[in-house]
């Protein structure tokens, strides 16, 4: 998520069986660093979206303005904006995506699903009827969009919810960095016989946050340390869903601030299941450009002039959705979930 952020390398003083008072200021500095775009606990999705939910006296807009902001910046630009927020509504946090067109403003929100690991420890599980895929226009061109987030490409029912409404950009935000996340963006674009765009943050241990990486203040200076025994050193560095051999210590970040926690990898594939762009690694916006770079240029951008009709000819022998479903024998349903195209 690139508001509010994601905790990397934090357990929130959690293990089985128990939670530290450490972890509760850690989580009470990540819930205040989140944002409130202004929707209810349970998603008020076309509500939401419409801004037909009541508004607090002596306020012109509900949450914290975060919604007006990206508006405004999608507006200016009058570029079509799809960004990963963590969201907080009530008491809980939620893992969402948010799309912004230039003209109407929000078109559309959604949320996890289904979080991972100990992402479910700190996110709320989303509605999957916000799984709606947005219709927009880029360049004149109609096109259909939908995400599916970080580990939910794993979810072959989630995938096809998205497939059936004829999606053409099928967007993956994702925090792994593992080799074997291009394969599988290979095969979502391959199966789905659409364009694939997965962006990953490039984030270095002295980048992170002092409440994750030591010492923070609360209403007196807290030590965050490592805490458990000495032994089985094997066993703090192994591999965990979020991130890429990096163990949670507790909240302690160990070691160089110039180390990787996450070097990124983002890319674009085609409905064919080729590489347009990237992977890229290691390349921060805070880095000095590298000329000697085929993707990016330090500045942690990888571009693509894409041809949506590739999507129309790659179904002549597959769709997945359609002519190659065997609706009559497989049935799919997803609650809340209208699995039909929206109208482009």
């Amino acid at each position: 998520a690139y508001l509010g952020g994601y905790p990397r390398t934090c357990s929130f003083g959690s293990a089985v069986g128990s939670r530290n008072d450490v972890g509760r200021e850690q989580f009470l500095h990540y819930f205040r660093d989140a944002v409130d775009l202004g929707d209810t606990p349970a998603g008020a999705g076309d509500d939401w979206i419409q801004r037909n939910l009541p508004v607090a006296a002596g306020k012109n807009y509900r949450g914290d303005g975060t919604r007006e902001v990206l508006e405004e910046i999608a507006r200016e630009s009058g570029v079509f904006v799809v960004v990963g927020v963590v969201e907080k509504s009530g008491g809980s946090l939620y893992c969402a995506v948010v799309y912004v067109e230039p003209a109407r403003g929000v078109i559309g929100k959604r949320r996890k699903v289904m979080p991972t690991g100990s992402e479910r420890l700190i996110w709320a599980q989303g509605s999957p009827s916000t799984l709606r895929a947005v219709t927009t226009t880029l360049n004149t061109v109609p096109v259909t969009l939908a995400a599916a987030i970080c580990w939910e490409n794993y979810m072959p029912l989630l995938r096809q919810a998205l497939y059936a409404q004829n999606v053409c950009i099928y967007l993956a935000p994702t925090a792994d960095a593992r080799d074997s996340w291009l394969p599988l963006m290979r095969t979502v674009a391959c199966e789905g016989r659409a364009f694939v765009l997965s962006a990953n943050q490039c984030v270095r241990r002295g980048e992170l946050p002092s409440w994750i990486s030591g010492v923070f203040s609360t209403n007196e200076r807290v030590e965050v340390e490592v805490d458990g025994d000495d032994g089985d050193e094997e066993r703090k560095r192994s591999v965990t869903a979020e991130g890429q051999g990096h163990g949670a210590h507790h909240g302690h970040a160990v070691g160089n601030p110039a180390d990787f926690v996450s070097p990124g990898g983002s890319c674009i594939v085609s409905p064919a299941g080729h590489v347009l762009a990237g992977p890229i690694w290691e390349v921060s916006t805070d880095d000095t450009p590298d000329p000697g770079a085929d993707e990016a240029t330090g500045d942690g951008l990888i571009v693509s002039e894409v041809d949506t009709a590739d999507c129309e000819r790659g179904r002549l022998d597959l769709d997945v959705a359609g002519s190659y479903s065997r609706s009559d024998a497989f049935k799919l349903s997803v609650a809340g979930l209208d699995l039909d195209p929206p109208p482009l």
